[in-house]
């Protein structure tokens, strides 16, 4: 029997583009996953003589891959590729077959359920959801005759996942990314799994609680570019990044947000977010000390003390803008 690897980010996109996947193919598969800043990935799947017959990767940056994809495609496996972050060079390679969008309406969630013609449309909502694209999730669960409780049901479902997946190690976290896809996994709808699982409830009232926390605690920077929200270092700041600036992108969407937290003596760790208006330019501003992303959303992993005002006077000079960047060359 052919051995198979699904490679997926811990978050929201990254889990429920895998259970797509693995739904419309069943058959036994090892996962890897982790949390939402666990992105080499690739380089935990053996090559040579142990190598994997496929694997399949959702939601993680090719950027940051290259190297063991290029890896597994010369030992002679298989690969497809689902993802939406900026890659500078796709491998031309017989054995890679790539689907990757840049665009800012999409996620990977939506690349698989466009790629299997909407067979689990349920939970490709979910995820985009999750990766805070509500009006797109919104015209396409219409369109699929999903009425307005049940968006609002697999909304909370999708920013539950997506909030889990942030932390600094598993201990931050309400519950571990693989132990949640064996229990997303188990349903081809989500309004199933809401109906017979608790987690997403429990996962959500933490969540709520660290919000709280972070309007209260956060020491703001305003702008007019947009505005930085700096938290200090704990447990429910780790968890909270991404869902406090999806937060203030979608209560400010002309502006750009940023929200950083302490991170020991590395810095700064930072998420953010373009103004959803003219959602393009994150990845591009994030590069430039060291991280990494989408044009919509990005991040830096690890901000030195001594950029932190260079990172503040670049955030407020950014250029952001509503189409994508043409590619340079």
């Amino acid at each position: 029997m052919e051995r198979r690897y699904d490679i997926c980010n811990g978050d929201s996109d990254g889990l429920c583009a895998a259970v797509q996947w693995r739904l419309h193919r069943p058959g036994a598969a090892t996962l890897v996953t982790g949390l939402k800043r666990e992105i080499a990935l690739l380089e935990q799947v053996p090559a040579g003589a142990a190598a994997p017959a496929e694997v399949n990767v959702f939601d993680i940056s090719m950027q940051r891959n290259l190297t063991a994809l290029q890896t597994l495609l010369d030992a002679g496996v298989r690969v497809n590729y689902f993802d939406h972050h900026t890659v500078e060079a796709i491998p031309a390679h017989p054995l890679l077959e790539a689907h990757v969008d840049r665009s800012s309406d999409v996620c990977t969630s939506l690349l698989v359920d466009r790629y299997l013609g909407g067979a689990y449309r349920a939970w490709a909502l979910v995820g985009a959801y999750g990766d805070n694209l509500p009006d797109v999730a919104d015209r396409l669960a219409e369109a699929s005759d999903i009425g307005p409780g049940d968006r609002t049901r697999l909304r909370l479902l999708g920013e539950a996942i997506n909030y889990n997946a942030y932390g600094d190690d598993p201990g931050d976290v309400r519950i571990a990314p693989a132990r949640l896809y064996t229990i997303l996994s188990r349903y081809a709808d989500p309004r199933e799994m809401l109906v017979h699982e608790s987690i997403a409830g429990e996962i959500d009232d933490l969540r709520r609680a660290d919000l709280e926390r972070a309007r209260v605690l956060a020491e703001r920077t305003e702008s007019v570019a947009g505005s930085i929200h700096v938290l200090p270092d704990a447990p429910w700041s780790r968890r909270v990044l991404g869902s406090y600036a999806n937060e203030l992108a979608n209560a400010e969407p002309d502006r750009a947000h940023a929200v950083m937290r302490l991170h020991g003596q590395q810095g700064y760790m930072v998420s953010v977010r373009a103004p959803l208006a003219s959602p393009y330019g994150s990845d591009l501003l994030c590069a430039r000390f060291g991280g990494s992303g989408r044009p919509r959303a990005a991040g830096v992993d690890a901000l030195e003390p001594e950029a932190r005002a260079r990172f503040f006077d670049a955030f407020a000079a950014n250029a952001w803008t509503a189409a994508l960047p043409a590619r340079r060359a």
